[in-house]
């Protein structure tokens, strides 16, 4: 089966996740709210789950919580674990 090209060309556009994501995840930080300045890939299911509903911000930010959002709704967070920094003693 032979896809247009266009079909391909959305399928890879910045929108969709990125291998950096991952790692992003664990060190960015929430820039706003009530859960400002906690670690992506920390902050609580239900406010991720709440951002599903209402609708994910627009721009790096609303891309990098949507895959949080999936990631932790299939029950997958230990994938991050790997790439989470060693906390400084």
């Amino acid at each position: 089966m032979e896809y247009p090209a266009s079909a391909i060309e959305s399928f890879l556009t910045p929108r969709h996740m990125q291998p950096q994501d991952l790692e992003l995840l664990v060190t960015r930080e929430m820039p706003f709210g009530k859960h400002k300045g906690r670690i992506i890939a920390d902050l609580p299911g239900n406010y991720l789950n709440w951002f599903a509903r209402e609708g994910f911000p627009k721009a790096e930010i609303g891309r990098l919580l949507a895959l949080m959002q999936e990631i932790d709704h299939n029950g997958l967070k230990e994938i991050l674990a790997p790439l989470r920094q060693p906390k400084a003693r």
